[in-house]
């Protein structure tokens, strides 16, 4: 039987997609595709039976048949729908908001109410559980301060009487969030318990300014706390505060020589900016670091704690006087190679690393952490050879090449890589650096990734010497770009109309072609085909700029389940990843990657497992780079591409 559960996966490419809801409203979006040939009738659901027997109905659908089901805010027999999309795994922002709103509205309640009402029935038991109630919390928290206010007695029981902990440290969240932090101190000092539902609580206040007020308290508990646990929460719970980061970094070094603290410790000094490391306190922990290598077992010496130790070890390098370095580098070769860590950040297709440096001839682990929600993989190549070594690996596809790996050419340019690295999983490669120094490019060469998913391996002589004063490597595919802003909707919304006068569509078009868009969509006869054609998005929209801008900058706000990506567990273990083209009771078509040249075909009987994603195929913070003016040049020569709308003034 075929388990089926939603998990956030994501793909590199926007497909396009419009839906009509039947009894509701048609939603066109700007990702809609013509590739899919999937015909999906909308289910029969009977309103009027029992409770029991509705959610039962309810349960039996996958995501894209619930939206699917009649819905509307003028007969309370439509509450179960709305309930069930509002709790359904995997769901897309605008569907959730839609219906948190309608069970407001229905029952004549608050979005506050109804939103924690729906987190308090989410099970945590698993990652996806775990995921959605995330999710639901930060649509409480994200409420307006006057809204959540008016809610502040149901905000109170729930941090000093829920049965989830999590929930309780969302209650905390929001009555802090309401300026009420006394309150929520007040319910944190009842027991241990308590206590530790406040700490979590910290990293869910999304405002810097109310995290600063809650340092004290933190510190206090770091300080004096008699149990264990709240101790490590507290520790844990300050790297969620960005102030006095140098007296932070002094305050947690200590606890890196108790073993009951050393993980959590470790994990909080990573986040402190290294500028902001005393170096007095930096070279004394660099000392008992390199002690703890050399007394740590080899067996154990593979962990995450481990590698988290040295990654901070290795970091602090700089601080200490060469010769010193020079000794406790050659000491730690005795026990271990050099490990660099990499992240792939969830939803962003990029590294968290864009360059690091090894020594020429010298071992390194490369160890790299899927916190995506999407696979992904690790190939070094020779300077100069990272668009080479990608589009091949495109073509080589799942099939494999080197070392018959997935999506890795067999080229002589291809120096090390690692496996396709799954969704919350890791994967290790270890090999020499090469023994001429230069700049190496790191890449994600699934179809697609490389336009934003790489790096620099900076392979120099003495790696003491060049972490005293580090140089940044050039962009490996040419790029000058840096980080401006994690633009959202409401910081363009009120700048709209006057933002858009006087703009030119030949800076927007440059725009459009070096943000990469012009890689996967047309306008007019120019761009690719992967994704949707954009000349008229425009005329989709109405012309409502908002609306295209939403679209940019928040491209997970509106998905819909028919064209969402779909991860496929085989019962001998082969993962597929990919849009289900086709499914019916004896087979599903998967289209594994936009430059495949045929589509997959895969047995029912086959299958363990088959999730899909919510979210959209399009990488969020793809303007991040991009000033507010660039953002507004291309978003004019979109609306002055569009044969069909008269552009405003």
């Amino acid at each position: 039987m075929i388990h089926r559960m939603i998990l956030e996966m994501r793909f590199s490419v926007v497909l396009a997609f419009s839906v009509c809801v039947p009894s509701l409203v048609c939603v066109a979006d700007d990702h809609s595709h013509g590739t899919t040939g999937r015909s999906v009738q909308p289910p029969t659901v009977f309103l009027d039976k029992s409770p029991r027997i509705v959610a039962y109905q309810l349960n039996r659908l996958d995501s894209e048949r619930l939206l699917m089901v009649p819905r509307q805010t003028d007969d309370v027999k439509y509450i179960p729908v709305y309930e069930a999309i509002l709790s359904r795994d995997g769901m897309s922002p605008q569907f959730r908001q839609e219906s948190v709103a309608a069970l407001a509205k229905l029952r004549e309640t608050s979005v506050a109410e109804e939103t924690l009402a729906a987190l308090e029935k989410i099970k945590l038991d698993d990652r996806q559980g775990k995921r959605t109630a995330k999710v639901l919390a930060e649509m409480l928290l994200d409420q307006p301060v006057a809204t959540l206010k008016q809610s502040k007695a149901m905000l109170e029981d729930a941090a000093s009487d829920a049965d989830e902990p999590f929930v309780r440290s969302v209650g905390l969240a929001a009555l802090i969030q309401i300026g009420d932090a006394a309150s929520a101190w007040s319910i944190a000092a009842a027991d241990d318990e308590s206590t530790l539902a406040w700490l979590d609580a910290v990293g869910l206040v999304p405002g810097s300014p109310q995290r600063l007020a809650l340092r004290d308290h933190v510190v206090e508990l770091i300080e004096n706390a008699k149990s264990e646990k709240v101790r490590n929460h507290a520790i844990t719970a300050m790297s969620e505060i960005a102030s006095q980061p140098s007296e932070t970094f002094d305050l947690i070094a200590p606890f890196v020589a108790d073993p009951s603290y050393r993980s959590a410790a470790v994990r909080t000094l990573l986040r402190v900016p290294v500028k902001q490391r005393p170096s007095k306190t930096s070279q004394a922990l660099v000392a008992t670091l390199v002690d703890l290598a050399e007394s740590t077992a080899p067996a154990e010496r593979t962990t995450a704690q481990f590698v988290d130790a040295m990654q901070l070890a290795d970091q602090m390098m700089a601080a200490v006087p060469a010769e010193q370095a020079k000794s406790y580098r050659n000491r730690l070769r005795e026990v271990t190679v050099r490990v660099v860590r990499i992240r792939a950040v969830e939803e962003e297709m990029r590294y968290d690393i864009p360059y690091f440096a090894v020594e020429a001839g010298r071992p390194v682990q490369i160890v790299l952490e899927n916190h995506d929600l999407m696979p992904h993989n690790l190939v070094v190549t020779a300077p100069g050879a990272l668009k080479e070594v990608a589009q091949a690996g495109a073509v080589v596809g799942s099939a494999g090449g080197w070392k018959d790996l997935p999506f890795v050419p067999a080229l002589d340019s291809v120096l090390a890589a690692s496996e396709m690295v799954q969704p919350d999983q890791l994967d290790r490669i270890t090999f020499d650096a090469p023994t001429e120094p230069g700049e190496y490019p790191y890449v994600c060469t699934f179809p697609q990734h490389w336009y934003r998913m790489y790096g620099v391996m900076v392979v120099v002589k003495d790696l003491d010497a060049w972490m005293k004063n580090p140089e940044e490597p050039a962009n490996p595919i040419g790029s000058n770009r840096s980080f401006v802003q994690a633009w959202k909707l409401d910081d363009l919304q009120g700048e709209i109309e006057n933002g858009m006068k006087g703009r030119s569509p030949h800076i927007g078009a440059r725009i459009f072609a070096e943000a990469s868009c012009q890689g996967c969509h047309k306008v007019g006869s120019e761009g690719g085909v992967i994704g949707p054609d954009l000349t008229e998005v425009f005329t989709r929209y109405k012309g409502d700029r908002a609306a295209v801008l939403r679209e940019i900058i928040d491209p997970s706000h509106k998905v819909d389940a028919k064209y969402a990506m779909h991860q496929i567990l085989t019962v001998e273990g082969r993962v597929v990843t990919g849009i289900i083209l086709n499914e019916d009771k004896d087979n599903v078509t998967v289209l594994e990657n936009p430059e495949a040249k045929e589509p997959t075909v895969i047995s029912q009987d086959d299958i363990e497992e088959m999730v899909q994603s919510p979210n959209s195929m399009m990488p969020k913070g793809l303007m991040d780079q991009y000033t507010q003016d660039e953002i507004f040049e291309m978003l004019s020569f979109l609306e002055k591409a569009d044969p069909n709308k008269t552009p405003a003034p």
